[in-house]
C-alpha cells in the first residue's frame, strides 16, 4: 500500500531576480513552473495538493488548487505552516515553484525516505552536500510544532528549523530535477541543453 501524503507548491515569493512571477513563467516544455510542481506531486500520488500564495486569479485560471498564504510576504516558513493548515495528511511534501525539471521521482523518494525513518521529522533533498528544505517531506506530528514555534519566534527560513529535528538527507536524486531558477539567465542556462538539437553522436546507440 502506498503511503498517504499531501503536497504543496509554494508560489508566494517576490520573484525579484526573475522580474516577473516565477510561478507563472513557462519552463522549456511550455508548462508554467507552478504546474510543473503540481504535476510532479500528482504523478507521485499525492492525495491532497495545494498551491500556497501567489497570483490567485492566474493560478486558478490554470486549474491549480490555490490557497491564500496565511502569512503573505513573510517567507517560505510561513508558506509551509500554511500548507499544513490546509491539508490533513501526516506527511506533506513541499516544493518551491521554481524547479522546471522536477518530476514524480523526487517527491516519491522523499516520502519513501521519511516513511523508512519513523523518528525523523523531515526528509530533505541534497544538492551536493547542501540541504534543500524547500524540496522536502515534513512529518506533521514531529515537525509542525517546531515550524510554528520558529515562525512565531521570528524565523522565516525553514533551514533554521532543521537543527531541532531528526533529518533524513536524500541524495542520489536526478540533478536536473533539483535545479531551481531564480532569474531569466538561470532559466536560459537550464533550457539550452534541453532544447539543443541532438548531434549525430548523441543519436548513435
Amino acid at each position: 500500500m502506498s503511503p498517504v501524503f499531501a503536497g504543496a507548491v509554494l508560489a508566494g515569493g517576490a520573484s525579484r531576480r526573475m522580474g516577473r512571477d516565477k510561478a507563472l513563467v513557462s519552463g522549456p516544455d511550455g508548462r508554467p513552473l507552478a504546474l510543473v510542481g503540481v504535476d510532479a506531486l500528482r504523478a507521485a500520488g499525492a492525495e491532497e495538493i495545494v498551491v500556497v500564495g501567489g497570483d490567485e486569479v492566474a493560478l486558478r485560471a490554470l486549474g491549480l488548487p490555490w490557497i491564500a498564504d496565511l502569512h503573505p510576504g513573510e517567507g517560505p516558513l510561513g508558506g509551509i505552516v500554511t500548507a499544513f493548515a490546509h491539508t490533513t495528511a501526516e506527511l506533506v511534501v513541499v516544493l518551491a515553484c521554481d524547479m522546471p525539471g522536477v518530476g514524480p521521482r523526487v517527491p516519491a523518494a522523499l516520502v519513501e525516505a521519511l516513511v523508512a525513518a519513523p523518528d525523523a521529522g523531515v526528509a530533505v533533498a541534497l544538492v551536493g552536500e547542501r540541504e534543500q528544505p524547500l524540496t522536502a517531506c515534513w512529518r506533521r506530528s514531529s515537525a509542525l510544532g517546531p515550524l510554528r514555534a520558529a515562525f512565531d519566534a521570528g524565523e522565516r527560513a525553514p533551514r533554521h528549523v532543521l537543527p531541532g529535528l531528526e533529518v533524513v538527507r536524500v541524495g542520489g536524486l536526478p540533478s536536473l530535477q533539483l535545479v531551481d531558477v531564480d532569474s531569466p539567465d538561470d532559466l536560459r542556462r537550464y533550457a539550452e541543453p534541453l532544447l539543443r538539437p541532438p548531434t549525430d553522436e548523441q543519436d548513435d546507440p
